[in-house]
């Protein structure tokens, strides 16, 4: 948790909302624990911020296993393909491609190595941190039929948000300081 302290410490003070509420989502025990923290390490990776995805992976190696940690970084890579493929798809206005079998390789979304809820919640946050309304409805499904709550499945984007905004905060104080430096 030391990687999280250290990450929160490097907010900038024009970003005080952001590191409020980074503070307060770890503290937030909505979710249990191994749903909390793969959804971290997952919107970390969706995020591309190499200090985001240390702080978070370092803070969900301490919680969870090995086979739920492969499992977090699997739901980044495999929605980071599908979100592009089928955001296209969405976006694109022939209608021919919805009928196209999209032939990419997705097993793992099938057998993940956690429970699928958890699964469908981290591809749930990397959807939205990656903007594809098709995999946003997809998971969310998923997770419906998985009797997960309306306020369960609102903590997972609400903390996918929160993971983004403190990629963006620290990607904006980079900036500053390379701005001074010239």
């Amino acid at each position: 948790m030391r990687e999280l302290e250290r990450l929160i410490g490097q907010i900038p003070d024009f970003a005080i909302d952001v590191r409020n509420n980074l503070t307060s989502m770890l503290a937030d025990d909505t979710l249990p624990s191994q749903s909390k923290y793969g959804l971290l390490l997952a919107a970390a990776i969706a995020t591309r911020n190499p200090e985001v995805i240390t702080a978070m992976e370092s803070a969900a190696a301490s919680v969870l296993t090995p086979a739920a940690l492969s499992a977090a970084k699997s739901a980044a890579s495999v929605m980071a393909m599908n979100n592009v493929y089928y955001r296209f798809v969405r976006l694109s206005s022939n209608p021919e491609y919805r009928d196209m079998p999209a032939r990419l390789q997705m097993n793992v979304i099938d057998r993940p190595g956690v429970d699928k809820a958890d699964f469908e919640l981290w591809s749930l946050a990397v959807s939205a941190i990656n903007g594809c309304a098709a995999c946003i409805d997809a998971s969310e499904r998923g997770l419906q039929e998985a009797w997960l709550s309306s306020s369960e499945i609102q903590t997972a984007v609400r903390f996918a948000a929160i993971v983004q905004s403190v990629a963006v905060a620290l990607e904006a104080a980079g900036n500053d300081e390379s701005l001074a430096v010239e």
